[in-house]
């Protein structure tokens, strides 16, 4: 069974840092491309970051790039995302995904992050 779980999320000022965590079980986490997506309340989904199977390669949402790092742990099978110079913007439930086959994607249960002085 694919279980993917966030954790880290939590409320921060404007200017600091989180580091979110998403740990894999189920499938063999190191062979796949795995994506960080976030949510705004009232809005749809929006695509933030991704990072190739080894590592290697990575890429950005506009809006995050310099401030958002995605990362992966093969061996502990968890994928992190470290955001720093966060702003109140950046307020949303972020969700990692994995596309174990074309058209079929799952999901965690999501982390909150919240942006607020």
């Amino acid at each position: 069974q694919v279980q993917l779980v966030e954790s880290g999320g939590d409320l921060v000022q404007p200017g600091g840092s989180l580091r979110l965590s998403c740990t894999a079980s189920g499938f063999t986490f190191s062979r796949y491309c795995m994506s960080w997506v976030r949510q705004v309340p009232g809005k749809g989904f929006e695509w933030v970051s991704d990072i190739n199977a080894g590592g290697g390669s990575t890429h950005y949402a506009d809006s995050m790039k310099g401030r958002f790092t995605i990362s992966r742990d093969n061996a502990k099978n968890t994928l992190y995302l470290q955001m720093n110079s966060l702003k109140p913007e950046d307020t949303a439930v972020y969700y990692c995904s994995v596309d174990l086959l074309p058209g079929i994607r799952y999901w965690g249960q999501g982390t909150q992050v919240t942006v607020s002085s």
